[in-house]
């Protein structure tokens, strides 16, 4: 039998590790590399990935996701390698969790485990870990009935119960499940205030200065672009969810550089996206995303040196289209309230949206950039790098220029040739 243990504090480190994978028709992953940001993912986490087994299938199986002759492959590897743990590029279901662990004798972490663990490590600060531990919980909760099977069978085999009473599997279930709601409860009152409170300050903020949200797949050099135009000292590494909760800085743009009395906005630097975001996660950290939604201005880093550059934009622009519809039933819901009551509203407008190519010095030759201009009309070719005078290696002033039009007003001049 596998080994049992808390799901909810899985650690991976230093585990020797096999990938696995179905692949449907319809799925985007990178062709090139299709375990490319799962090794990514587990690698972070401090994993040793020494295998991995994919299957192509019109569906998933019910019971196991993959078919049964392949976990029983699946079983032959991890014994060939000598990986005690399985990582599935997908969520399982805790049922399907339970039935390979039962075939392949080894413990099996799904996507939405692995970034949680990714996540917690990551979590430095009280808001972050607030975040953390709900999305935790609410990856738990509906996974209880199967952390308790071991003591259904206790019940079946002679232990307390009888006529009357329930298993002891079953009184602990719903035990665990209060508490979980309880624990639940509390941790999202406290982030309430937390929210509420950073809520008016982003308010008190976005009525004095014009403010730029800086988002994009994680690890597109955000931080890196983030540090160059404020010399901000956000925290900048080659990690996945290396910055877990929003930093503001301001940003001259007369220099781009750290404010100096010009011109000036409020530069955000936000957690970055992954695809597959499990929804609990994106849930937990709305309130770090919210910031970016209520900005004047969006700026969407995508790494166009990545082969997968373009499932990652995809990604990028459909999480922001999910937030800002939950933004859109937020304010008809206030509209609504304020209407009643007789209230002024003040509707929220979108962001203005512009794509920044950063690497775009790696590319193989313009033609790749060229057709980027065409996905993304408007976008802007830069390198988050600095230069020797702390300026953006590429795109600098184009984007100053951009922003600075932005920030004015979209004043226009006009020129008179006599």
């Amino acid at each position: 039998m596998p080994p049992s243990r808390d799901r909810q504090s899985i650690k991976v480190a230093a585990e020797r590790t096999v990938l696995a994978a179905v692949r449907l028709p319809n799925d985007r992953y990178d062709t090139s590399d299709p375990f490319g940001e799962l090794r990514e993912l587990s690698a972070q986490a401090g994993a040793v990935v020494v295998g991995e087994i994919e299957q192509r299938l019109d569906r998933p199986v019910a019971g196991t996701y993959m078919g049964k002759g392949k976990v029983d492959e699946l079983r032959g590897l991890c014994e060939m390698v000598d990986a005690g743990t399985v990582i599935f590029d997908h969520e399982l279901s805790p049922k399907q969790i339970a039935a390979i662990e039962k075939t392949t004798e080894r413990k099996v972490l799904d996507r939405s485990e692995l970034i949680l663990d990714i996540f917690a490590s990551r979590a430095t600060t009280h808001e972050a870990k607030l975040q953390v531990e709900i999305a935790q919980l609410e990856y738990t909760y509906p996974r209880l009935r199967a952390m308790w099977d071991h003591l259904e069978r206790i019940v079946g085999s002679g232990g307390i119960g009888g006529v009357g009473t329930r298993g002891p599997g079953e009184q602990q279930l719903e035990i665990d499940r209060r508490l979980v709601q309880r624990r639940k409860k509390l941790l999202t009152d406290e982030l309430e205030k937390i929210r509420a409170r950073k809520r008016r300050q982003v308010q008190a903020r976005n009525i004095d200065h014009f403010t730029v949200g800086l988002v994009g797949y994680t690890n597109a050099g955000k931080s890196t672009l983030f540090n160059t135009l404020t010399a901000g000292g956000a925290y900048a590494d080659d990690r996945v969810f290396a910055t877990l909760l929003t930093r503001t800085r301001e940003w001259d743009l007369k220099t781009g550089g750290p404010g100096g009395g010009g011109l000036t906005a409020m530069l955000s630097d936000t957690v970055g996206f992954v695809r597959d975001l499990p929804h609990h996660l994106v849930a937990s950290f709305r309130a770090t995303l919210e910031e970016a939604t209520h900005a004047d201005m969006l700026l969407i880093l995508v790494d166009v040196s990545d082969p997968a550059a373009e499932l990652h934009f995809e990604t990028v622009n459909a999480t922001l289209d999910e937030l800002f519809e939950d933004v859109r039933r937020a304010e008809r819901k206030a509209a609504a309230a304020a209407e009643r009551n007789g209230a002024t509203h003040t509707p929220w407008t979108p962001p203005e949206r512009v794509v920044l190519l950063n690497k775009a010095d790696r590319l193989a030759d313009n033609h790749e950039l060229l057709i980027w201009m065409t996905k993304a009309p408007g976008s802007i070719a830069v390198s988050a790098l600095p230069d020797s005078e702390g300026r953006l290696l590429i795109g600098h002033d184009q984007l100053l220029e951009r922003v600075r039009r932005a920030a004015l007003g979209e004043v226009r001049r006009l020129e008179i040739t006599v």
